[in-house]
């Protein structure tokens, strides 16, 4: 991985250990809404937390490099934190129910994380159209987001290296932190509009999302993939029998 560039620290050698990233981007969209909607009735810790950990086993087969993890994965911990703490102060099961908030939205969203972030975007698409029979038009809008990433994050860093040239620093003023925080987000929502705006006059000229189009490249499906699903039905499965034989389970809304 470069020093201002995100990318995939997979080494040529290595494809056998990052497994993940030879699996297909469908089957991993799949698992991770499994994983979502399964984790949806129970609040308790244990259930979340069994989920989470083996999860975050999986993180070194992804070939994710550490840097690139913390940095995506960074607003989801502090929604995590933020929720366990909302409900730690003003919800009715204390510290067991705060856990559990937090434990449960981490391990909804870092799968998530994971599919989109060691998948190529054009391979997503692909899996999406051919496989999840995903219409055109959505699946294109998926494979420009995924594209869009890598720009946004550079003209992140262009709009803070230009406000720092311009002598807008916070120093350490956490109100002037917060403050120029925001301006930078604003300046960045801008700028993605108006990237957004020519890309969509770009694809409308050249006829996306408008018919059916034939594919450069056939999404397979492998006993691999098979797998991964087989293996996250019995994963929610083991978590809550698990949850329940001790006694943790709690369903929302019992």
């Amino acid at each position: 991985m470069g020093g201002d560039t995100l990318t995939l620290d997979v080494p040529a050698e290595g494809g056998a250990r990052y497994w993940m990233t030879g699996l297909n981007p469908a089957a991993k969209l799949l698992a991770a809404l499994a994983i979502a909607i399964g984790l949806i009735p129970a609040v308790d810790a244990v259930t979340g937390g069994l989920v989470l950990s083996v999860v975050l086993l999986t993180v070194p087969f992804s070939g994710v490099d550490r840097r690139t993890l913390m940095l995506l994965g960074g607003p989801f911990l502090l929604m995590g934190l933020s929720s366990g703490t909302v409900n730690y102060l003003y919800g009715e099961q204390g510290l067991e129910g705060a856990v559990g908030a937090a434990v449960r939205l981490l391990a909804i969203a870092l799968p998530g994380l994971l599919a989109a972030i060691t998948s190529d975007p054009t391979e997503m698409s692909d899996g999406l159209v051919q496989r999840l029979k995903v219409p055109e038009r959505p699946a294109m809008g998926v494979l420009a987001a995924l594209r869009l990433i890598p720009l946004l994050a550079d003209q992140w860093r262009t709009i803070t290296l230009a406000r720092r040239a311009r002598g807008l620093e916070a120093g350490y003023n956490p109100f002037n932190v917060v403050r120029l925080f925001f301006g930078r987000l604003f300046a960045l929502l801008v700028r993605s509009i108006r990237t957004g705006t020519l890309l969509a006059t770009a694809m409308d000229a050249r006829a996306f999302g408008t018919g059916p189009r034939t594919h450069a490249r056939i999404s397979r499906w492998r006993r691999a993939d098979t797998l991964l699903l087989v293996g996250t039905g019995a994963l929610l499965i083991g978590a809550y029998a698990l949850s329940a034989r001790l006694g943790t389970l709690v369903l929302l809304f019992s």
